[in-house]
């Protein structure tokens, strides 16, 4: 341990004994951490300046799309609403189209693909399955 480090332990010791660290606010709750221990350091920066600015990756930008649609015809379905169901339909299309027009992840178009064949059982009359993504 560096002389430095010994320092600051010792301070935080001193300090822990006359009580400084008790009864501070948020005591006994998690510490609210942003977990980039995954993100290489040299990236680090670069990616919390986009994370900041609103930049969602294409791909959970695409997931997101695709959770409001499935709530849009669960919606429907619940209400037995045809037009609403057609709308999800339409939404659901286009999804499709782009995602077929680029670099997806395999997961992403699995749930577009059950969320396109739960539609298909709708509109057909038959019973609809659930999804199993919530």
């Amino acid at each position: 341990m560096s002389l430095l480090d010994e320092l600051a332990e010792q301070r935080i010791r001193e300090a822990a004994e006359r009580g400084d660290f008790e009864d501070l606010p948020g005591q006994g709750e998690p510490l609210a951490l942003e977990d980039d221990s995954l993100v290489p350091e040299e990236l680090r920066a670069g990616y919390r300046l986009l994370k900041n600015a609103g930049f969602v990756p294409p791909e959970l930008e695409q997931l997101r799309e695709l959770r409001e649609v499935e709530a849009l015809i669960r919606h429907a379905e619940a209400e037995a609403d045809r037009e609403a169901r057609e709308d999800g339909g339409r939404r659901l299309r286009m999804v499709l189209q782009r995602l077929h027009g680029g670099r997806t992840p395999r997961a992403v178009h699995e749930y577009a693909e059950r969320l396109r064949a739960h539609l298909e059982r709708l509109e057909q009359g038959g019973p609809a399955a659930p999804s199993g993504d919530g």
